[in-house]
Formats: C-alpha cells, sequence, structure tokens
C-alpha cells in the first residue's frame, strides 16, 4: 500500500510517499480501505518533533489520525462492522494510527458509521476536530439551553464545529474570528461575533458561563475575565493549559485543559447532529495523499476557514 512516511523530523519536506505492507486486523479489530484522511494541527505538530511525537518515539513514522473509508477485513470477535460498511473514526490517538496511508488497522470501537448526510473528505475532516469540542463541551462543560459560550477561532477546524455543537444544545453563542469571516459564523449560527482585530474581546463581551479557547497565551488569560462566578474555560491548546489553569487558580475561577480520545460513541452522537442536520464540516481544501507536505504547508499558515484533507 502506499503510505507517508518521515524519515527524520522536521518540515513538510520530510513527508515521503513510501510503498508499505498491508497491516492485517487482530481480533476486535477491522481494517479500512482509507478514502480520505483528515489533516489537523497536531499532525504538523508531530512531523516538526512536537505535538504526539514523544509518544510516537523516533521516526520512522506515519502522522495522521483522521480516517474516512469503507470496511475491508474484520478480526474474529468484531460484531459492530461487516466488510463493505462506511465509517470514519480517530482511531489509537495519541499513539500511531498512520492515517496518511491507503489502509488502517484499528480497535473497531474506534469507528462510527460514516453518517449518510457527508462525503468521505467531509467525513474525514470530523473525528478529531468534532471529538473535540464534543468531549469539551459536553462531557467536560455540560453545556444547557441558555448558558453562554465564548468560542475563540470560532471559524476554524475545531471551533466552527464546537459552535454549531454549543447550538445543537441550546446555548448562546459568541465567536471571535476576523472581520471577514463574520458572515461564515453567522451561517454557522454564532449569535455575536467579534472581531478580535478590531476589538478587545473582553470589553465588549458581556460575561460568560463557559470560554472555550483554542488559541491560548494572552487571549486565555483576558478570557478569564469575562468568567461568571460558577463559570469553565477549556483551554487549548494542552501546552498553553498549565498556565491559563494557575492563573485561574488566582483568580478564583475554573480552567481545564483535555486531550481527545477515541470515542466510537462521541463519532455516533455527531452523525447523528449531521443527519438531522444541525452540524457540517467545512473542507476548505483536498490534496491528494503524495501531496501531504502542501496539505501540511497551507495549514501551518493558519488561516484556513474548516478542515484541510487528504484524498486517499
Amino acid at each position: 500500500m502506499r503510505a507517508i512516511v518521515q524519515h527524520d523530523v522536521g518540515g513538510p519536506e520530510v513527508l515521503g510517499l513510501e510503498e508499505l505492507p498491508v497491516p492485517e486486523p487482530l481480533p476486535t479489530e477491522v481494517r479500512v480501505r482509507v478514502i480520505a484522511a483528515g489533516v489537523n494541527p497536531v499532525d504538523w505538530k508531530t512531523r516538526s518533533g512536537g505535538g504526539m511525537a514523544p509518544v510516537l518515539g523516533r521516526p520512522p513514522f506515519t502522522v495522521g489520525w483522521d480516517v474516512a473509508g469503507i470496511v475491508d477485513a474484520v478480526g474474529p470477535g468484531v460484531t459492530r462492522f461487516a466488510v463493505g460498511d462506511p465509517v470514519y473514526g480517530m482511531p489509537w490517538f495519541p499513539r500511531q494510527a498512520a492515517a496518511y496511508a491507503e489502509f488502517v488497522t484499528a480497535p473497531s470501537r474506534h469507528f462510527a458509521r460514516r453518517p449518510a448526510g457527508l462525503e468521505e473528505c467531509e467525513a474525514a475532516g470530523l473525528p478529531l476536530a468534532g471529538l473535540t469540542a464534543w468531549q469539551c463541551l459536553v462531557d467536560i462543560g455540560g453545556v444547557e439551553p441558555g448558558q453562554r459560550v465564548l468560542v475563540h477561532a470560532a471559524a476554524g477546524g475545531v471551533g466552527h464545529l464546537a459552535v454549531q455543537i454549543a447550538k445543537s444544545r441550546g446555548a448562546y453563542v459568541i465567536g471571535t474570528a476576523s472581520a471577514g469571516k463574520h458572515a461564515l459564523l453567522a451561517e454557522l449560527g454564532v449569535d455575536e461575533p467579534v472581531d478580535y482585530r478590531g476589538q478587545r474581546f473582553e470589553e465588549v463581551v458581556e460575561p460568560v458561563d463557559l470560554v472555550y479557547d483554542l488559541i491560548g497565551g494572552d487571549t486565555a488569560l483576558r478570557s478569564l475575565d469575562l468568567l461568571r462566578p460558577d463559570g469553565l474555560m477549556i483551554c487549548l491548546p494542552s501546552a498553553a493549559a498549565a498556565d491559563a489553569m494557575a492563573a485561574a487558580r488566582e483568580r478564583g475561577v475554573r480552567a481545564t485543559g483535555m486531550l481527545v480520545e477515541p470515542d466510537g460513541d462521541g463519532l455516533t452522537e455527531l452523525a447523528a447532529l449531521v443527519d438531522t442536520g444541525r452540524l457540517r464540516v467545512l473542507v476548505a481544501e483536498t490534496f491528494p495523499l503524495e501531496r501531504a507536505a502542501d496539505a501540511h504547508r497551507m495549514g501551518e499558515q493558519g488561516r484556513t476557514a474548516g478542515k484541510i484533507v487528504l484524498t486517499v
């Protein structure tokens, strides 16, 4: 099978196309023929030696965790899927899933049936970002109807999904993004868009129940001033959470970080939102597998609205 392999950490140029043996599923595992693979910030951070590189160990390794495809083989004990089923998932995270390849094997419960309302490229952009948003807002934040939720980077890969998930829970959503993306925010359901370039959000936003910070640094620290006494800030990326949590303790408010986990049940919940028209996935750009390096270059610019996807 074709796969993207890197033999050293570094820039996008370390990503190369190679031929590898097709993996065989172990008991309770499925083999998925990958049709599309999502590209996430953790991918290029890991490629360059950060992110999950300490978990994966020294190269060679293959990055990527988002998968959409067709079940190609099932191992003993699998009852959830049969050969031919369309699935999507985020297998093995944070261990190596090697999603930038033509085939992936993983436990069947790391996958769910692909939503009927999504094409493969859209489905490949949903698992990691969608589960990150779902686990933060629903499992940790417990968002309820009428609560005020502030989402930073609301037009980004995780942010645009978080907005829709919060709205599906009945929240009033404030979203920060550049002015040029406010029309998109309105389409996603944002009730109150804020231009972070032209305004200091903490001066124009009323207190909120939950801050979902996808930027970190100074943005996280300034956001603490907006929390209601019983509010919560969930801060990503995880590297920024420690500083935010320390500052929150000093101010007597709550803040936490998180790391997304494989979650077949969460994927099923996301699929239900898609199939009822309450969640859609924005795909900013697609690249063929052999141009994975170009996909990383685009992602590292940090200006993408929606997701970048590899077609396999």
